[in-house]
C-alpha cells in the first residue's frame, strides 16, 4: 500500500474497473472466512465504499487493492467480534419456564371479556395491579364514585356470569 515514487506519475485507474475487477475475488474471501454470503458482499461493498471516498489518494498506491483487502478483512474480524459477543451475552442469559395459566385464570380472563371496556379496565386495575380506587380515578381522569360504579357494575356482571357458566358445567 505504498504510494508510487514522487517523480512517476501512475496511469489513471478508473474506479469503476478497479470494482468490477475486485470486487468478486474479496468478496469470495470473505465468505470463505464468515460462512455468510450476504455478510461478506456488504463487508465488500463498504470496504469499496471506503476506498472510493479516498479514490484520489489510493489510487496512487502500488497496489490499490490491497487496501480494499485489508479494510474488508477489519470490517469482517469486527463483525466476528460483535457476533462473539452477542453470542456469550444471550449464552448468559437464563430461560425463564413460566407455568401456564390454571384453569380458574383461563375462566376469568373470559369472564373478563363480557364486561365493556371501562369496567374491566377498572376491576383489573383495582384487583391485578392492585390500585386504589383514589389510584384509577386519578390514572383515567375520572370522578372516584365512577370508579366505584364501574366496580360494582363489573363484580356483579362477573358473578352472574361465573355463576350461570357453573350451574351450566352441572347440567
Amino acid at each position: 500500500m505504498t504510494a508510487a515514487p514522487p517523480g512517476a506519475d501512475p496511469p489513471p485507474v478508473d474506479f469503476t474497473e478497479f470494482y468490477q475487477a475486485h470486487f468478486q475475488r474479496v468478496a469470495v474471501q470473505l465468505y470463505a472466512y464468515l460462512g455468510d454470503h450476504a455478510e461478506a458482499q456488504d463487508l465488500t461493498q463498504e470496504a469499496f465504499c471506503r476506498t472510493l471516498e479516498r479514490w484520489d489518494r489510493i489510487s496512487a498506491y502500488d497496489d490499490p487493492s490491497a487496501f480494499v483487502r485489508r479494510v474488508a478483512w477489519n470490517l469482517a474480524t469486527s463483525r466476528l467480534r460483535r457476533v462473539r459477543t452477542a453470542v456469550r451475552y444471550l449464552a448468559r442469559q437464563r430461560e425463564e419456564h413460566v407455568p401456564g395459566p390454571n384453569p380458574d385464570r383461563v375462566v376469568l380472563l373470559e369472564a373478563l371479556t363480557i364486561l365493556p371496556a371501562a369496567q374491566r379496565r377498572a376491576i383489573v386495575l383495582h384487583h391485578l395491579a392492585q390500585l386504589t380506587v383514589a389510584e384509577i380515578s386519578d390514572q383515567l381522569g375520572v370522578p372516584e364514585g365512577t370508579v366505584k360504579s364501574w366496580l360494582s357494575r363489573a363484580r356483579t356482571a362477573l358473578a352472574r356470569h361465573l355463576t350461570e357458566r357453573q350451574e351450566a358445567g352441572r347440567a
